[in-house]
C-alpha cells in the first residue's frame, strides 16, 4: 500500500497526467508512434526519480495505443500501428451512425484489457516469462504463420482476393538487405529500397490517402462535416453490449498479454491475432467487416493488455518486450537499476510501483480518453474538404517524421493509389499490411531455423510447442470444413 500511495506525490503525478495528454496526441495523428512519443520522453525524464519516469512512460503507451483508434474510426487511418486492425468495424460503425459507439466501446475495453494485462503481469510474471522464454526460431516461425493465416479469416468478400493481398504484403516484406546473406534484394540498385520499406507509410496510404482519393473520385459532398453525432452514449446501452462480449474481452485481453510477453511480438500482432480468432469463435462471422461491435472490441482489448505483457520479459529478465520495452530498458539503466529475476527482490518497491502506476494509468484513460473523443470530435466537425486535406498534410509530416526521409512521403501516395486501386477491384487492404509486418519474422524464423538443423524442417515440429502451434493452424483450416460436415449429418440424422 505504502508503494500504491507514494505514486500520487505531485512530483510524479503532475509529469505522469502530462504525459498521458501528451500520448492522446500523438495516437491521434497518422503516423507518430507510440514509440516515438517514449523516445521523446525519455530525456525528459533524465534528473526525474525513477518511478516518475516510469510512469510517463507508461503513461504515454495507454493513452497513445488507445488514441489511434480514434482517427481509426471517425477517417479510416490508423493513428498507430496497433489501431490498423480498428479500422475494419469502426470505420463501418461510423458510416452507419454509430461512431460515437465505436469509440466509446474502443475506451471502454482498451481500459478493461489493459487492467487485464496488468493484473496478468502482477499475478504470472515470472510463470509467463518463463514459457516466453521456451520460444525459439522454430516456435516463432509457426506464430507467424499462425498470425499470417489471419488473413484468409479477415479478408471481406472473395477468400481468393485476400490472399492474392496478403501474398502482395509477403513480397513487399522481402524488398531489403537479406536478413541472412545481407545481399540486397529487388532494390535495382536504389540506396532507398535497400531499408525495406517501412509498414506505418504503408498502411496510411492504403487505409488514409486512399480515402482521400475515393472521396474526391466519388465526388462527395465536400461541405459536409465527416461528423456529424454528438458524443451521447448510455450507459445501459454500453453495459449490454459489454455484457454479451463478456467472454470475448477476457479472451482477446489473455491473448494481448500473451502475445505482449512474446519478445518482438507487441500490440500490433496482438490486435490482428485477436481479431481473427474473434471471427473464428464468433456466431456472426459474417458481420465482421461491415460494423460489428464484436470487431471492435477485439483488437481494442487486446493491443491494451498487450503492453502489460511486454513487461513481463522486460522485468523478469531483461527481454524488451518489444521497441518501447527497448527504450524502457535503457532508461532503467540509466536511473541505475538492472532489471532480470532479482529486481523483485532488490528494487520490490519500485516493482510495486510500477504496477500501482500501470493500474491507475487505466483510471486515467478512462477520463482522458473521453476528453480525447470529445476534442477529436470537435476537430472532424470541420467540413470535409478542410479534414481531407488535414490528413493529407499529416500523413505527409507522419511519414516523414519516422525515419527523416521524403522516401517514405512517396511511399504514402504510390501506396495511396495503390490502396484505392485494391478497392476498385474489390481487394481488401487488411491482408496486405498483416502479410507486411509478419512476412520478415517468418522469413528470419525459418532460414535461421533451417540453418540450424541443415536444412532439416522437422525440428519445426518435433518440439511441444511448436507441433501445438502446427496443430492448431490445420484445425483453423479444417474448421470450417469440419462444420459443414457435422451440420449436414445433424440435418441428416433430423430428417431420418
Amino acid at each position: 500500500m505504502d508503494a500504491f500511495f507514494s505514486v500520487f506525490q505531485l512530483n510524479v503525478l503532475i509529469p505522469w497526467l502530462l504525459a498521458m495528454v501528451l500520448g492522446i496526441f500523438v495516437g491521434g495523428i497518422p503516423g507518430l508512434t507510440a514509440t516515438m512519443a517514449v523516445a521523446l520522453i525519455v530525456p525528459l525524464t533524465y534528473h526525474m526519480q525513477p518511478v516518475a519516469g516510469l510512469a510517463m512512460i507508461i503513461g504515454v503507451s495507454f493513452t497513445s495505443i488507445f488514441a489511434g483508434d480514434i482517427p481509426a474510426t471517425f477517417l479510416r487511418v490508423p493513428g498507430t500501428p496497433a489501431s490498423g486492425a480498428a479500422v475494419l468495424d469502426g470505420y463501418q460503425m461510423n458510416l452507419k451512425g454509430q461512431g460515437s459507439l465505436a469509440v466509446t466501446l474502443d475506451l471502454i475495453c482498451s481500459t478493461i484489457g489493459g487492467t487485464i494485462g496488468i493484473l496478468m503481469l502482477i499475478l504470472v510474471a515470472p510463470t509467463l516469462s518463463r514459457f516466453a522464454l521456451k520460444f525459439t526460431h522454430f516456435e516463432y516461425f509457426w506464430l507467424g504463420v499462425l498470425g499470417l493465416s489471419m488473413s484468409a479469416i479477415i479478408s471481406k468478400g472473395s477468400r481468393l482476393k485476400g490472399s492474392i493481398s496478403m501474398i502482395i504484403g509477403v513480397l513487399i516484406s522481402t524488398i531489403g538487405i537479406d536478413v541472412t546473406t545481407g545481399y540486397p534484394r529487388f532494390a535495382k540498385g536504389n540506396i532507398q529500397l535497400m531499408g525495406g520499406i517501412e509498414f506505418i507509410p504503408i498502411m496510411i496510404g492504403l487505409f488514409g490517402i486512399s480515402e482521400v482519393f475515393r472521396s474526391i473520385y466519388t465526388m462527395q459532398n465536400m461541405k459536409v462535416p465527416v461528423f456529424n453525432e454528438e458524443i451521447k452514449v448510455s450507459f445501459k446501452s454500453l453495459g449490454k453490449i459489454l455484457n454479451r462480449n463478456k467472454r470475448l474481452i477476457a479472451q482477446s485481453s489473455v491473448i494481448g498479454t500473451l502475445i505482449g510477453a512474446l519478445p518482438g511480438a507487441g500490440a500490433d500482432i496482438a490486435a490482428w491475432v485477436s481479431y481473427g480468432l474473434a471471427k473464428r469463435t464468433s456466431k456472426k462471422p459474417d458481420d465482421f467487416g461491415n460494423g460489428s461491435e464484436e470487431g471492435v472490441i477485439a483488437p481494442t482489448s487486446a493491443n491494451n493488455a498487450a503492453i502489460g505483457g511486454t513487461w513481463i520479459p522486460a522485468l523478469v529478465f531483461g527481454i524488451p518486450g518489444d521497441t518501447i520495452t527497448a527504450i524502457v530498458l535503457g532508461a532503467m539503466m540509466m536511473y541505475g537499476l538492472k532489471p532480470g529475476p532479482l529486481v523483485f527482490e532488490g528494487e520490490r518497491f519500485l516493482v510495486n510501483q510500477i504496477f500501482s502506476v500501470g493500474l491507475v494509468s487505466q483510471v486515467f484513460l478512462l477520463v482522458l480518453g473521453y476528453l480525447g473523443i470529445k476534442s477529436f470530435s470537435l476537430i472532424f466537425k470541420f467540413p470535409r474538404n478542410v479534414i481531407l486535406a488535414g490528413i493529407m498534410i499529416f500523413s505527409m509530416v507522419g511519414s516523414y517524421a519516422i525515419r527523416n526521409n521524403i522516401f517514405d512521403v512517396g511511399v504514402v501516395l504510390v501506396f495511396g493509389i495503390v490502396g484505392f486501386a485494391m478497392e476498385r477491384a474489390a481487394m481488401p487492404l487488411a491482408p496486405l499490411i498483416l502479410g507486411r509486418i509478419l512476412g520478415p519474422m517468418i522469413e528470419e524464423n525459418l532460414r535461421i531455423g533451417l540453418i540450424k538443423t541443415s536444412g532439416s524442417f522437422a525440428a519445426f515440429l518435433n518440439r511441444p510447442i511448436s507441433f501445438t502451434l502446427f496443430l492448431i493452424l490445420v484445425v483453423m483450416f479444417l474448421w470450417d470444413p469440419i462444420k459443414k460436415i457435422v451440420v449436414t449429418a445433424r440435418a441428416r440424422a433430423k430428417k431420418q
